[in-house]
């Protein structure tokens, strides 16, 4: 039987990276983020949605400019629960898609930047949560992205408290030390997902919180 896994964390903490590491590892990983770009390409609903929506956010070429929808929805709570009202569904359907392709017995990690604010956490058999320090976190996007320090932080301000997001995952990775740390640190909580895949259906199964 499956496992289903959910990975979340905070912008900059290391969330992709650590997907990367669960798929070399023989996880299935379904990456959200990939799978909303999916759901926006030019000429799907969404799309046509957003641009009825968002105009200023459709480059000339009539692609989605995703910056600056960004820029938009992290600066308004409304138009943030209005994008996710229109990707969301698609996402998740996307997402079954993928799902149905594992194998019956393979770990199957959702990428998922909302997991807990969304509610997909409650569709989960586990959750694992990537932390960071937040000056850290800010240092890597800044090198990958040249984002402004202000909007990087108005964007973590947005997401879940990282406080309440440990005391609701099942597993915390701390990713403020080396990649062979943080491989290490993976690799021990696959393991013991590992263990959890063929008891996955038993209703007496008591999740453990590592951190």
């Amino acid at each position: 039987m499956k496992l289903r896994v959910g990975l979340t964390g905070g912008i900059g903490a290391g969330k992709s990276e650590v997907g990367k590491l669960f798929a070399e590892l023989g996880a299935l990983v379904i990456d959200a983020d990939e799978l909303a770009r999916e759901a926006v390409r030019p000429g799907t609903e969404a799309f046509r949605k957003i641009a009825e929506r968002w105009p200023q956010a459709v480059r000339a070429d009539g692609t989605l400019d995703r910056a600056s929808l960004a820029r938009v929805v992290f600066r308004d709570s409304d138009a943030r629960d209005e994008l996710a009202a229109i990707v969301h569904p698609e996402v998740r359907r996307l997402g079954r898609e993928r799902e149905a392709l594992a194998g019956p017995e393979q770990i199957v990690v959702h990428d998922v930047p909302l997991l807990f604010e969304a509610g997909f956490a409650r569709q989960c058999d586990a959750t694992v949560l990537v932390t960071a320090d937040p000056q850290t976190r800010v240092g890597r996007i800044v090198a990958r992205s040249g984002l402004d320090p202000e909007e990087i932080e108005r964007r973590m301000k947005v997401q879940i408290d990282p406080d309440r997001a440990r005391e609701l995952a099942d597993y915390t990775i701390d990713n403020d030390g080396t990649v062979g740390a943080l491989r290490e640190a993976v690799k021990d909580v696959f393991e013991d997902l590992l263990h959890r895949v063929p008891a996955v259906s038993r209703p007496d199964v008591r999740r453990q919180n590592r951190r």
